[in-house]
């Protein structure tokens, strides 16, 4: 859309077609071309050492926009009945990307848009305000993040640090010889047994969560699975099967029935995604996981992950 008449400038808009909740999001072919040629001398390193330069690319595209696209990106996040968006480019390649290398646009362009939407925490897997990973078809790692032959159980990000998580960024940036590993996506209010479990007695227990050492995580944290209500009454989830850890029986056969039901709910969607997207959801209204891949020896994903906060709850925690 390129009218200085439509609500939207540079963007287009739809729905996804497995999941409405899901706002597909594709930066047309002028914008990516233009944020390329004001990017161009900045490269990624710069943007690691320089926190206000991330600031810089966000004013880019947004400018691109005619400020659209932040108040989107917003406003969608922070609505309980969509929190979700798969963002595109129309297209990629050298003539668009003014010789800025794919995977460096794709680390410049998830930099652009998460400081649309507030600031990133710390990642402490990599030390960085991202973390790049890859998944192939061998794994010897201490989580189930690089582990491609498994399911990646349904989960919220951020359960056992003590920053605030409000929405997470995952974007596929290359991937070769891939059958499988779909994303995964349950929103909250479509968890058919959400009410027996929130209506529990342990619901709103205080549970003790670690993580293991390639998180460089060295504390534990203590909060419930169910998190303080919004506004409306309705509850949001902080919850990771891997990383809880129960002081006794109750908890235990609670937290295990709990990942049973959310393993079996039919109304699980799994979304593909090509080279180049990203899904960005409020991490508090949407579980996410990831489908298990077909073996292949040559087996390569490369992904990049970003988390943060809203600007309005930056403080000294984050």
């Amino acid at each position: 859309m390129n009218s200085k008449n439509t609500l939207n400038i540079g963007f287009e808009l739809s729905q996804h077609k497995n999941n409405s909740r899901v706002q597909v999001l594709k930066l047309s072919k002028n914008t990516v071309e233009k944020f390329s040629k004001k990017v161009v001398d900045h490269n990624v390193q710069s943007i690691e050492y320089k926190p206000f330069l991330r600031f810089y690319l966000a004013d880019c595209l947004n400018k691109l926009t005619d400020d659209t696209l932040g108040k989107f990106l917003l406003k969608t996040l922070k609505n309980r009945s969509t929190g979700a968006i798969l963002l595109e480019c129309e297209l990629l390649n050298n003539s668009t990307l003014n010789g800025i290398e794919f995977i460096d646009f794709n680390v410049l362009l998830s930099t652009a848009i998460s400081h649309l939407i507030g600031i990133p925490n710390l990642d402490s897997m990599s030390g960085k305000f991202y973390a790049r990973f890859s998944v192939k078809n061998e794994d010897t790692s201490d989580s189930y993040l690089r582990q491609a032959h498994r399911r990646m159980e349904l989960h919220n990000d951020g359960t056992y640090v003590e920053e605030t998580t409000d929405w997470v960024i995952m974007q596929k940036i290359i991937e070769s010889n891939v059958e499988g590993g779909g994303s995964l996506l349950l929103h909250v209010d479509e968890w058919q047994d959400l009410q027996k479990f929130y209506q529990h007695p342990l619901a709103k227990e205080s549970l003790r969560w670690g993580s293991p050492s390639s998180k460089n995580v060295g504390y534990k944290t203590f909060h419930p699975i169910f998190l303080e209500e919004m506004e409306d009454g309705k509850p949001i989830m902080s919850y990771i099967d891997q990383f809880v850890e129960p002081l006794n029986m109750d908890q235990g056969l609670y937290l295990y029935e709990l990942g049973v039901s959310l393993e079996s709910e039919s109304k699980t969607y799994n979304i593909t995604l090509n080279e180049g997207s990203m899904l960005i959801i409020n991490n508090y209204f949407w579980l996410h996981g990831r489908d298990k891949f077909i073996a292949n020896k040559g087996l390569h994903r490369e992904l990049l992950r970003q988390r943060g906060v809203f600007v309005e709850n930056t403080g000294d925690n984050n």
